[in-house]
């Protein structure tokens, strides 16, 4: 990806170049507010749904059980979360709309029961997500014109970073150095085998931590490439399901667990036949390695910007309009009440 007409055509490829400048110029207002709720609270929950949840709530879960996790941190769907008792917790609600309808529903409940640790996380002022919070921050990344949300997640699984360092007395650092290598990651040259591997595969699957990134790029899949797309947490690609793949589908391993790479060939490329590719900071023994930056705290942004540059090429590839799925909507449930 790069800033030829080629690209620049698409709002989806502008947007995910602007996610390097929407990370150097992060500013968080009412930091201490945010990060005050955290620490007052017994636990936390994040919630919304689709793209404003796997990868911001994963990757926060993921980050906080790195540093020795103080606040109990859990992430569900927003239907899901109806079922639990949620009064001593702090719940954090990111919809870039600001009219999710699970999102609005589950506030607005928690609200008439006195609940008052209600905090938003959306794109525009004046909400109905903002009318149901406590507080709200608006985020500075600007709306997104493209059905595929990038940039907007970017920014809110920073929200959620800034939110639990200053809880632990903490502050961000390195963004301007992080922002270099995102832009960097996203204007990599992929190799033509690679994209044509990707584009003739029938099934995309993506394996990895469970930190938001290969489960945030299978659903990205969908909407960018219109392939058929699965998530396999952890190592579980290598535990049963390679009884049903074929061996033209694809496997996309971020940042694989070096001891797990022997069974991984063995169970998969070997035995399956399918072609594995991996994204991290190494080359690996897997047919195709996609090498890129060390990013220190911001490395899942610096992945998930490689996933977004892998399927980017295979869309173009494969001669589809990036900016317009067939059934895909922007807002997936929309509040109607």
């Amino acid at each position: 990806m790069d800033n030829s007409e080629k690209y620049q055509k698409y709002s989806l490829c502008r947007e995910m170049l602007e996610t390097a400048d929407v990370v150097a110029d992060f500013k968080l207002k009412n930091l201490k507010t945010f990060a005050d709720a955290v620490k007052q609270a017994e636990a936390v929950m994040l919630t919304g749904e689709g793209s404003s949840r796997i990868f911001p709530a994963k990757h926060s879960i993921y980050r906080e059980l790195q540093q020795g996790m103080k606040t109990p941190i859990y992430t569900e769907g927003a239907t899901q979360a109806q079922e639990y008792d949620l009064s001593r917790m702090a719940a954090f609600g990111a919809s870039n709309s600001g009219r999710t309808g699970e999102l609005i529903r589950l506030f607005t409940s928690l609200k008439k029961k006195g609940h008052s640790a209600l905090f938003g996380l959306t794109v525009y002022e004046n909400t109905l997500l903002e009318k149901v919070c406590k507080n709200t921050a608006v985020l500075r990344c600007g709306s997104e014109e493209a059905v595929a949300a990038t940039k907007s997640v970017a920014e809110q699984a920073l929200f959620y970073q800034a939110v639990f360092a200053a809880a632990r007395g903490e502050e961000l650092s390195g963004l301007e150095e992080a922002a270099k290598k995102i832009r960097e990651t996203l204007m990599l040259e992929i190799s033509p085998e690679i994209i044509e591997k990707i584009a003739t595969a029938e099934t995309i699957y993506f394996a990895g931590r469970n930190n938001g990134v290969a489960e945030e790029l299978s659903l990205k899949t969908n909407e960018i490439s219109r392939k058929k797309s699965d998530y396999l947490e952890g190592t579980y690609a290598a535990h049963g399901i390679e009884e049903v793949m074929k061996s033209e589908d694809v496997i996309i391993v971020i940042d694989p667990f070096e001891e797990e790479e022997k069974k991984f060939l063995e169970c998969l490329q070997n035995g399956v036949g399918n072609t594995l590719i991996s994204i991290s900071t190494r080359k690996t023994g897997f047919a195709h390695s996609i090498v890129i930056p060390r990013g220190g705290d911001y490395q899942s942004y610096l992945e998930l910007a490689a996933g977004w540059n892998l399927l980017v090429e295979t869309g173009l590839k494969l001669g589809i309009d990036l900016d317009k799925p067939v059934r895909a909507r922007k807002v997936g449930n929309e509040f109607t009440g």
